[in-house]
């Protein structure tokens, strides 16, 4: 019965994950209000505060859900990889997660530079995390010789998580006629003239 339970809370808030992630990457956080998430989800108002106390902490979950999978799909991605491969995995899984998750990617990389937001620190940190698993692939790869000596390791993981978000969305605004391998090859070219992949 908790069971049951438990994937019915996990679907609604599956639901109001997107609904909301939608809304607010086409209105912005402050124009979405509560009632426009539980109706484009389907469930009564209440069901959204049943499910989180406020909206400020219905977005700060839809931060940590969504980096979380991406962070999962990275480690994911890697496992079992050499540096040099493991780099190509990382684009492609970004690249993927992207193209599945549009609307969280745009939200993600406005809220980014945000300062004013209750949820920075958590959003810091969050990316942190997604960062740290670039970072681990980096310095594996300097340890193994495959990566530059004096390759400045939290930068570089830095660069390939930004790269891939900007040419990410480009892509799927601009260009969405490429595929994900043809994208994928392109990041890993501008990776390779920078010595980190090739």
């Amino acid at each position: 019965m908790a069971d049951g339970r438990t994937r019915r809370r996990d679907a609604t808030r599956q639901k109001l994950f997107e609904s909301a992630i939608i809304l607010i990457a086409e209105r912005g956080f402050d124009a979405t209000t509560v009632d426009e998430i539980a109706e484009r989800a389907g469930v009564a108002k209440g069901t959204v505060y049943y499910n989180f106390a406020s909206k400020n902490a219905l977005f700060e979950e839809l931060l940590r859900y969504g980096v979380g999978l991406l962070t999962d799909e990275f480690r994911s991605a890697i496992d079992g990889l050499e540096p040099r491969e493991a780099i190509a995995a990382l684009v492609r899984a970004q690249l993927d997660y992207i193209q599945r998750y549009r609307a969280f990617a745009q939200l993600l990389l406005a809220e980014m530079w945000r300062t004013n937001r209750e949820w920075q620190q958590t959003l810091t940190m969050l990316r942190g995390e997604s960062v740290s698993v670039i970072a681990e692939v980096l310095t594996a790869g300097v340890a193994s010789g495959d990566f530059a000596a004096d390759l400045d390791v939290r930068l570089s993981a830095l660069a390939l998580f930004g790269v891939g978000l900007v040419v990410a969305l480009d892509w799927l605004l601009f260009e969405p006629e490429r595929t994900v391998d043809d994208v994928a090859a392109a990041v890993l070219a501008i990776v390779r003239s920078r010595a980190i992949a090739g």
